[in-house]
């Protein structure tokens, strides 16, 4: 269900077929990196946490780790993931497929700046295995995201194209 309540939210800007379903992407950035045929840090991966009870999301690439330290500077208070059985309750798709489109009412999202480094980066489709390929204006546009965020590690600030 999820995946078709992201399907449609893209058919419905003109582009629905962006969101691309494969025969396997796999349940880590790694896998589907290979399955896309691009470098890992390209995986926008969406992370999911809980802020003062309320579900938030955090995009980030697919290279970059949470930095504890970052994230309390920024959000005032400890990095607490949701956990894998209530992410689909919180957020509308299950763990592996948590995407920034067509998420419950009430879900904030975040950019993270290691996302800026690139134009195009790949999101999960709302299913296991789908993917959707995006510049960063697209990303940003699509999401009706509340902020940039500095809040990870890991990751290099090399420029692309």
């Amino acid at each position: 269900m999820s995946y078709e309540k992201v399907k449609a939210y893209f058919d419905s800007i003109g582009l629905g077929e962006r969101v691309v379903v494969r025969d396997h992407v796999g349940d880590t950035v790694d896998h589907a990196a290979q399955a896309i045929g691009c470098e890992p840090a390209r995986i926008a991966k969406t992370m999911s946490f809980i802020q003062n009870g309320e579900p938030v999301l955090i995009v980030m690439a697919g290279d970059a780790k949470v930095n504890n330290t970052k994230y309390k500077a920024c959000f005032k208070q400890k990095a607490v993931m949701i956990h894998g059985d209530e992410v689909e309750t919180f957020i509308g798709h299950v763990p592996g497929a948590v995407c920034p489109f067509a998420v419950n009412n009430g879900v904030k999202i975040y950019l993270d700046v290691s996302l800026k480094r690139f134009h195009t980066i790949y999101t999960a489709g709302g299913s296991l295995n789908s993917t959707i390929k995006l510049s960063l204006e697209e990303l940003k546009e699509y999401t009706s995201f509340a902020d940039w965020v500095d809040v990870t590690k890991g990751w290099l600030a090399n420029e692309d194209e």
